[in-house]
Order: C-alpha cells, then structure tokens, then sequence
C-alpha cells in the first residue's frame, strides 16, 4: 500500500485547542507547590496570577504568587467588569483578572488558572467547557498535617478551613476531574494533569471557550 501523502497526513492530525483549565482545590492541598513544578518544567501554558486583597505572607512576591492590590482597587475592577470571577474567601477578596485570560486564549494559548473552589464553581457555570481539575489530598489528617506545616493559621482558622474542606471536596461533582496530591509526589500530580490535558486535546468535540 501507497503510503500517504504529507497533504493527507496533516490532514488528519489534531487541530490546536485552546483550553482553559482551572486547577482548584482545598487550602493546603498543595496547589502553589504543583504550579510551581509545572513552571520550572516549562510547561506550555500562560499561567494567570491572581487578584487579592490579602497581606502578603513572608515568602510571596507580588506579581509571582499573587498580585496583591487595594480593597478601592479590587472594587474598581469589579466595578469595571475587569474580573472573570471574584470571591471573598476568609475575609480578603480573590479574582481572576478577564483581560489576562482573553488575551492569551485569543492568542491560542492554553490557560492556566489557579482558583478556589467557590471561584472554580464560578468559572464553571460562566464558561462550562473550562476544564476544572480539582486537586484531593490523600485524607483529611494529611491536609491538617500540610496546613499546621504552614504556620499561617491560628487553631480557630486551622479549624475552619478543614471544616471548609470537607465541604468543598462534596462539590466534586461539579468538576471534571479528580487528582489525589500525595506528600512528596508531586512529580505524579505533575503528570497526571499532564495527561488530562493531553487528553482534551484529542477530544472529537472540541470546548470552545468563548469570553
């Protein structure tokens, strides 16, 4: 048999789609920690830092882990449409700026944006072909173990954010995958978003995100 021609063969290979995943999750679960690993590996993707009112802790940069604004800041941007989504999480407010987010999918690149899960549910009733992946610890005694090692919570917080946990992790249904982030594997949390993404990108019908 003839082989194909080079015509034929681009023919039926994948067409670039452009994706916009959210990685969500409980606080502690180690979201930062895989980013960053996908980061220093040189991962395709435009990586969106988000919007916060809260004090910058001693090891963040703005602009890195997050870009740290005024309360009359964030009101103007919401004010002004400027935010895709916006939450008020343990007393400080967190957005994911629209432009940044328009600008790079439009450019056909894949987007990358970190949110928590009130601002993943949000993102997914707005643009429901996002794809949401929500990051699981391995049990709840790991999660308070990765937060007590945080020393950024007094008890009383340390004890509302797992009872927040334990809530959002029943909103799993709303998302579209699941991936367990077990203690120092983070190498094989890496991968299996990995391969999430590749595999939307070999869907026969494609998500169209349109913001």
């Amino acid at each position: 048999m003839a082989a194909a021609s080079n015509d034929t063969q681009s023919s039926l290979s994948p067409l670039p789609r452009k994706l916009l995943i959210v990685l969500t999750g409980p606080s502690g679960v180690g979201k930062d920690a895989v980013l960053d690993s996908m980061k220093k590996a040189g991962s395709p993707f435009c990586f969106i830092t988000t919007m916060t009112t809260r004090t910058p802790r001693t090891d963040e940069r703005d602009g890195i882990e997050y870009h740290f604004i005024s309360t009359d800041r964030f009101q103007h941007m919401i004010d002004s449409n400027e935010l895709l989504e916006w939450a008020r999480v343990y007393d400080n407010w967190y957005g994911v700026p629209k432009k940044a987010v328009k600008t790079a999918l439009d450019k056909g690149e894949d987007v990358m944006v970190k949110v928590d899960v009130q601002g993943a549910s949000a993102i997914k009733r707005l643009l429901p072909q996002a794809v949401v992946i929500f990051l699981m610890p391995p049990t709840m005694e790991e999660l308070q173990i990765r937060l007590k090692g945080r020393n950024t919570e007094q008890n009383s917080e340390m004890a509302l954010r797992l009872d927040k946990a334990e809530r959002e992790m029943k909103l799993l249904p709303l998302f579209d995958y699941v991936v367990v982030n077990n203690c120092d594997e983070i190498d094989r949390t890496v991968a299996a978003i990995n391969t999430i993404i590749t595999a939307e990108k070999f869907r026969v019908v494609p998500r169209e995100i349109n913001l």
